[in-house]
């Protein structure tokens, strides 16, 4: 028994010893080197900077860090940044579950180069069984334990960019909603000024058909008119409210009282948008993969023993393969390598789509803000007709027809000068959007 227990000790000494050729570093619990036990973050401290943290330094993640490092462009205390911070503060955070998965993942991962061990327990007869312990460890295997790991972290990366898409697509929607209330909130009013002066001129033709001065069809044409501006007062109203419902549901505080827009305070310089993070992430995880797989196609080197209540036998050295060798073996190599290629001309596309993206977007935020400045100037025109018309109404130089035209036209330049505003300020958080920036990477 004596004999068995030294056989059984020597193999596993052997293994874990042929181990180290695997290891990225022998880091085992009984080294000096060995890692500290995990400790609970700090409080405050993000998810990204909690993944970063789990790395070695070899392995620190440009990625993540570009993720900490942004900023929101939100100004503190703007109506923008209220609504955000209280958006943020109801998320489920489902991203940041699988931020965690991806995590637990790497950390098996970075474990892989350790033997491996596996019990087996058969019953020879109804009177005896034998228990046995099998130790296997991979000695060369083409790089495809160390893919493994990279997969692992680059899987990391790609889960870090979802939880930044994710919230940053989060804020841009509660964001979205409030800029649809505040625009609807806004052509109410405009519209209710209007239909105030369409009323007066309704009061003044009624009084006008009992004196016999005006006929019954222009005071029909002025409460026409009376009609459709209080039809825009109501849809404004409604889709006001519609939209403060959908964005109560999404807050985690009321933020009705919050009204007003802002100027985003946008970086300097180039700012790489978070598509193209993930685009480098993807294609990081994806050749990784094509090295597992290549790995899967060539012979590798193992070593194996067993320990049993009958006896030790090994190590035995096996050169096996997962796929075996046939003639379609180079193909299959060929097209590994293709794989390869493709994942990083799927970056180059991914830059000049997020390029594209970005310049067609600041074109029209320009081109928006140019016809907002221009549809506020001829609104305030279109104001001071209104009031000219009805002077001249009132001298009696003026039909009812003209006076209540220009009042209609006024309504109109007011509400495509708000709706302008608002446009160019849905453009402007898009592209904050696209680049990360709603939200504080470091609190994330």
């Amino acid at each position: 028994m004596g004999h068995q227990s030294r056989q059984g000790l020597l193999a596993v000494t052997i293994a874990v010893t042929l181990s180290g050729c695997m290891a990225p570093e022998l880091d085992l619990p009984w080294s000096k080197s060995a890692a500290k036990p995990d400790v609970t973050r700090a409080a405050g401290t993000g998810s990204f900077a909690e993944a970063q943290s789990e790395r070695a330094d070899e392995h620190r993640s440009d990625t993540i860090d570009a993720l900490i490092a942004r900023r929101s462009v939100l100004p503190p205390g703007s109506p923008y940044a209220k609504v955000a911070d209280a958006t943020l503060a109801a998320s489920s955070r489902t991203s940041e579950a699988e931020l965690l998965q991806a995590r637990m993942r790497s950390r098996a991962a970075d474990k892989n180069w350790l033997p491996s061990l596996g019990p087996t327990i058969s019953l020879n007869s109804l009177s005896s069984f034998v228990a046995t312990l099998v130790i296997d460890q991979v000695i060369f295997d083409n790089g495809r334990k160390k893919a493994e790991r990279e997969f692992a972290r680059a899987d990391v990366e790609a889960a870090a960019v979802h939880l930044s898409q994710d919230q940053n697509d989060r804020v841009q929607t509660a964001l979205n909603l409030y800029l649809t209330a505040e625009e609807n909130r806004e052509k109410a009013a405009a519209a209710e000024g209007a239909l105030a002066r369409m009323r007066e001129m309704e009061s003044i033709m009624a009084q006008r058909v009992e004196g016999g001065i005006s006929d019954m069809s222009e005071l029909s044409v002025t409460r026409s008119k009376v009609a459709e501006l209080q039809s825009a007062v109501k849809e404004a109203r409604r889709n006001a409210r519609t939209a403060r419902a959908e964005l109560a549901a999404m807050t985690a505080k009321p933020v009705d009282d919050v009204h007003g827009i802002a100027a985003l305070d946008m970086p300097e310089g180039r700012l790489d948008p978070l598509s193209l993070y993930l685009a480098r992430t993807e294609r990081d995880r994806d050749v990784a993969q094509a090295t597992i797989a290549r790995a899967g196609l060539l012979p590798g080197l193992s070593a194996g023993a067993a320990i049993s209540n009958r006896g030790t036998t090994g190590p035995d050295v096996t050169i096996s393969s997962d796929s075996g060798f046939g003639f379609g073996t180079p193909d299959n190599l060929k097209a590994v390598d293709a794989a390869r290629d493709a994942a990083s001309r799927r970056v180059n596309q991914a830059r000049e789509d997020s390029n594209r993206r970005i310049a067609a977007l600041t074109a029209q935020r320009a081109g928006h803000a140019e016809r907002a400045a221009s549809a506020v100037s001829l609104a305030e025109q279109g104001r001071a007709n209104a009031n000219l018309f009805k002077r001249q109404f009132e001298a009696g130089t003026r039909q009812v027809s003209e006076s209540v035209g220009v009042i209609e036209t006024m309504a109109r330049l007011d509400a495509e000068a708000i709706a302008a505003k608002y446009a160019a300020a849905r453009v402007e958080i898009e592209i904050a959007r696209a680049l990360g920036v709603l939200a504080d990477g470091a609190a994330l």
